[in-house]
């Protein structure tokens, strides 16, 4: 990929605002930045085959992706010693960047700080000495009520079906302390928000000045206690959002692509794969995260988008012009 890109439109506006999106349509999208959400910690492959768990197949797949036009990866490490886990140590997260950057040169690379099921707030933090560029930070207490199916041999770790019921009680002290310590190694938090309390959150990460613009905001639309993932709700959300902010926008299962599509209609930037949803379409698995990609870079193109490039996604999110090495 060409890092001599021109620069990108300006990103930063208010995307409710009516007259600013207006301007947006007659004058030209920024480039649509398409993230790769490749695995997530807690489904594997009993639930899409083609959900990669170990290093090398996150590498490919994410390869696989990065040529289909994504250019931020969202990844989550697994235990490599039971991969139905999510991993616990700085060590497992190293491996899992360093093949990502040996496949895929110039991709951002995003870890997770939501780590799986069993969790400590310690096991989530391991990945930050990993040398990620972004990180993702949970605003809000998570509760959700789900259940996995079983694990059947042959594959690895197999396991019983499991039934899931709690919250992960994230308050404004521990959201804090992970702002603070992905301030102190240089890594931009991705600011997930479910609903409109976490805007509360935001505005208090900026009065303690542990983050700095551009403010980058994913919407997760469709998870549970999350908003309803209706356009109205969006619309509610984004309003809330300081000024200088970067929108990125999910959507599970069913909901992602209708969720996706419109954020790129309104000028905002997309998250996709199989972390969030298992089907290309109804009664349809997807058969890799490319495939997706692929859906997404075509749709973005039918709406006079254009996909933004590492280089121009490294702009406009203000990080490193220079990719992480490891």
């Amino acid at each position: 990929m060409n890092a001599n890109v021109k620069d990108p439109i300006p990103a930063m506006w208010r995307y409710a605002d009516t007259y600013e999106f207006m301007e947006r349509v007659q004058g030209g999208m920024p480039p649509a930045i398409v993230c790769v959400a490749c695995n997530g910690g807690v489904q594997g492959k009993e639930s899409n085959e083609a959900l990669p768990e170990t290093a090398d197949e996150i590498a490919d797949s994410v390869h696989a992706a990065y040529r289909a036009g994504a250019s931020v990866v969202h990844v989550h490490a697994r235990d490599p010693d039971n991969l139905t886990e999510a991993a616990t140590t700085t060590e497992a997260w190293r491996e899992v960047n360093s093949k990502i950057r040996e496949r895929c040169p110039e991709i951002i690379i995003n870890n997770t700080t939501g780590g799986g099921l069993n969790s400590t707030m310690a096991d989530r933090l391991s990945c930050l000495d990993a040398k990620p560029e972004l990180a993702s930070l949970n605003l809000t207490p998570d509760m959700s009520r789900f259940r996995l199916k079983e694990r059947k041999a042959p594959l690895p770790n197999p396991r019983p079906a499991v039934e899931f019921d709690d919250c992960i009680p994230f308050s404004y002290r521990l959201v804090g302390e992970f702002a603070q310590a992905m301030k102190e190694r240089g890594i931009k938090p991705e600011l997930e928000t479910y609903h409109p309390g976490g805007a509360w959150v935001i505005r208090d990460l900026i009065e303690r000045q542990l983050i700095r613009p551009p403010y980058y905001i994913q919407t997760v639309m469709g998870y549970q206690t999350s908003s309803f993932p209706a356009p109205g709700n969006v619309i509610d959300l984004l309003r809330e959002f300081p000024a200088q902010s970067i929108w990125l926008c999910s959507g599970i299962g069913p909901f992602q692509l209708p969720l996706t599509t419109f954020a790129l209609l309104l000028g905002g930037h997309v998250r996709v794969g199989l972390e969030d949803n298992l089907y290309l379409k109804r009664g349809q698995k997807l058969r890799s995260n490319a495939e997706v990609v692929e859906r997404t870079v075509r749709i973005a193109h039918e709406l006079n988008r254009e996909v933004a490039t590492p280089a121009q996604a490294r702009k406009i999110l203000g990080i490193s012009a220079t990719p992480s090495r490891y």
